[in-house]
């Protein structure tokens, strides 16, 4: 079938066949026989760059441009939408019959806001818990939109993210149900199941248009799942590594996914050793550009020069550690082929598309933070691994190859992985504290609901459909009972309305518990007296604060010195936590944090604590938001007099200063580092600044003429 035979706007084939889509592939097909350009439901599973997103956006260009109706595309993560963002810009080319173009909008954050500035977009790419949080403020333009993309759908399982997803599509099947759902995903066993759930045909379709081969390492061979082996070369550097650089000698890319951070850079340290040996002058060049900016992007630190080190020779290293600009850089190399051998955390293969000829995969661990250690690898997230085995357009085939140890032979390799099928997807709404959180939300939302209410509608969830009945009645009754006695609903006769601050909680997007934590940390304090260390440690505690750092025992007698120093400070004292560590110590986050706002650079927090700059950027950005929300429930509570306080502190951790640096850093461009190059020079303030000549700005270290002449600018349009 080809897209020119598609019952779609001329305009539309047009711009597809502009963009090379000529014909279609068999997923694809399919989808259009089973009716997803008619408004049916419709679940795709099929493997890797099997053309899913074209799916949607035929749909979604098709949707907008014949009936006038919004597009919502939600994702997991930030980075998959921002991938996505850029594909469906394309649209914007195409004139509705208004004779306005097509706007397509991305929003990733801000919680508590209602969206409505995307009100104008015709297709918006959300994460799921902005979406989310948007259905909870309640958007007036929620009613326009008529398909829903809900990507990545086999993340429905996950225990953290999956019951928002799970809720946001049962609130869209109840309440919107003549909008169309699109449900995208690589890997679901139970399909069928899923399918039922979603009121949707299932298309299951495993094809590929790149050939995916699979087989084991084993004494330096490797023997495929279809009886051939191949002896592999040793480069004196370890399997993962002679496994890897075998594809170079043809040109190919390799991707070796770590257990461990740790190992990611420590393989990419050695495959640097190989790759340099397959460069051409034209590519050491350009390597060594993309050196130096990673050194001169974001804060340099120990690990961005083994960064900037190892992709000086053509390999690289990638995971949730890095800067976000760092790993922006590594992508771009990488997908222009100079980054030959990539290392990555398996977070990456549920991430952005990175793929490669071949997939090494050097562990069947991987580090688990919920768990606190090494954990298994699941079949499923093996599964994801082999997506991005073959580079479209590159590849005739791709590679996904384990090795094997002399803990899993070869023949457990192939029975428990190769020839395994993904664990099914269960819901995970079965978890109370997750449950209670989007219990919450639906009665903030849908005031006055009756014990009937509600069992009617968790009917409708995944999580009805896979437990029995009473299960789940028992489970929201006990978790009604608490939300009652946290008062953040009340009963009036046999209705359930949420109260002011079950309210504020819902729209805030945090944990009923953290609200709960914070009402009761709030109503301890007192007028006249500063909390400073106390803020920074109840943010710590909170169960929405992630990542949570255990304190080491190097790290103990600061930790113990610093409570001695605060103890008047505390609003929680220390040992009273243990209702919100859940079994983890999260007071490393309060010395990190601490450190941040007193200016220590990113470097000095990564010697020091051992966390680097992609998990400081996340300590801070979520302490930022729970002391937003923690300003939020003062003023609720009327406790006035910490308002400012609590602000104060909010922008001393998004921009990582001391006090006085804080005007500062209002400008554009002047962050941390320039602001206190500035003040060190006399400009403290403003109207210092204001009366400044620009050659005196400029002449300040990391300032410049270019940066003086903003920066001057700036401050008279802010007087």
């Amino acid at each position: 079938m080809r897209i020119r035979d598609l019952p779609l706007p001329k305009a539309l084939i047009d711009l597809l066949e502009e963009k090379g889509y000529v014909d279609l592939y068999p997923p694809q097909e399919e989808a259009v026989k089973r009716g997803v350009l008619r408004g049916t439901n419709v679940l795709l599973t099929t493997p890797t760059a099997s053309g899913k997103t074209l799916v949607a956006i035929i749909a979604a260009g098709k949707r907008i441009l014949e009936d006038g109706g919004k597009v919502v595309y939600l994702t997991p993560l930030r980075a998959l939408a921002a991938e996505k963002y850029e594909e469906f810009k394309m649209l914007e080319a195409l004139t509705k019959s208004d004779g306005s173009h097509i706007k397509v909008y991305i929003s990733t954050g801000d919680y508590d806001s209602p969206g409505e500035f995307l009100r104008d977009g015709d297709l918006i790419v959300l994460t799921n818990e902005r979406f989310d949080s948007i259905l909870r403020h309640g958007a007036s333009w929620l009613d326009d939109v008529k398909l829903y993309v809900a990507d990545e759908l086999h993340l429905v399982g996950l225990p953290k993210r999956g019951p928002t997803l799970e809720s946001i599509l049962t609130k869209i099947r109840a309440f919107s149900s003549d909008s169309q759902i699109i449900g995208l995903s690589a890997t679901i066993t139970n399909g069928a199941m899923i399918a039922k759930w979603l009121g949707a045909e299932l298309i299951n379709i495993d094809w590929r248009p790149v050939k995916l081969v699979e087989g084991v390492w084993d004494h330096g061979r490797i023997i495929y799942a279809d009886g051939r082996t191949k002896t592999v070369k040793s480069t004196g550097r370890g399997a993962a590594i002679d496994v890897a650089a075998d594809v170079l000698d043809e040109g190919g890319q390799a991707l070796i996914f770590a257990e461990t951070r740790r190992r990611a850079v420590s393989l990419a340290a050695k495959a640097a050793e190989v790759t340099k040996h397959y460069l051409t002058e034209e590519e050491k060049k350009k390597l060594s550009e993309v050196s130096r900016r990673i050194l001169t992007e974001a804060e340099e630190t120990s690990l961005s020069r083994a960064l900037a080190e190892a992709v000086e020779c053509g390999s690289a290293f990638h995971h949730a550690g890095l800067a976000s600009a760092h790993r922006r850089i590594v992508e771009e190399a990488y997908r222009s082929g100079l980054i030959k051998i990539l290392t990555a955390t398996p977070t990456l293969a549920a991430g952005v598309n990175l793929p490669a000829r071949r997939v090494v995969i050097a562990s069947l661990y991987r580090y688990d933070v919920e768990y606190g250690g090494q954990s298994m690898l699941s079949v499923l997230e093996y599964k994801q691994m082999c997506g991005r085995a073959g580079r479209p357009k590159f590849d005739d085939i791709g590679e996904t190859i384990l090795l094997a140890s002399p803990s899993f032979t070869k023949e457990e390799l192939f029975e428990n992985y190769i020839q395994a099928k993904p664990e099914p997807i269960t819901s995970q709404l079965s978890d109370e504290g997750m449950l209670r959180t989007h219990l919450l939300a639906t009665i903030a939302s849908l005031p006055g609901l009756c014990d009937e209410d509600i069992e009617e509608f968790f009917s409708k969830t995944l999580f009805s459909l896979q437990y029995r009945r009473p299960t789940v009645k028992i489970r929201l009754s006990r978790c009604l009972s608490t939300l009652l006695r946290d008062g953040l609903i009340e009963k009036i006769g046999r209705r359930y309305m949420a109260t002011e601050f079950g309210k504020r909680i819902s729209l805030l997007y945090i944990d009923p518990e953290t609200g709960v934590l914070f009402k009761k940390a709030l109503q301890r304090s007192e007028a006249g007296r500063r909390y400073e260390a106390g803020l920074i440690h109840i943010v710590s505690i909170a169960p929405d604060m992630s990542p949570k750092l255990a304190l080491r025992s190097k790290d103990t007698g600061e930790a113990r010195d610093y409570m001695e120093e605060h103890s008047e400070e505390f609003l929680i004292q220390p040992y009273e936590e243990a209702a919100y560590w859940s079994g983890s110590d999260s007071f490393r986050n309060v010395l990190v944090l601490e450190a941040w706002i007193r200016e220590a650079s990113e470097e000095s927090i990564l010697e020091k604590y051992g966390v680097e700059p992609g998990d400081l950027y996340r300590i801070t950005e979520n302490a930022e938001w729970l002391l937003y929300s923690l300003k939020e429930i003062a003023k609720l509570l009327q406790i006035n007099y910490l308002i400012d306080e609590i602000e104060e502190l909010r922008l001393r951790v998004k921009y990582g200063v001391r006090p006085e640096l804080l005007p500062l850093t209002r400008l554009e461009g002047v962050g941390r580092v320039r602001a206190r190059a500035l003040y060190s020079h006399g400009f403290t303030d403003l109207n210092k600044i204001a009366s400044a000549k620009e050659e005196q700005l400029a002449a300040v270290p990391k300032i410049g003429p270019a940066l003086a002449k903003k920066i001057k600018k700036q401050v008279q349009s802010l007087r």
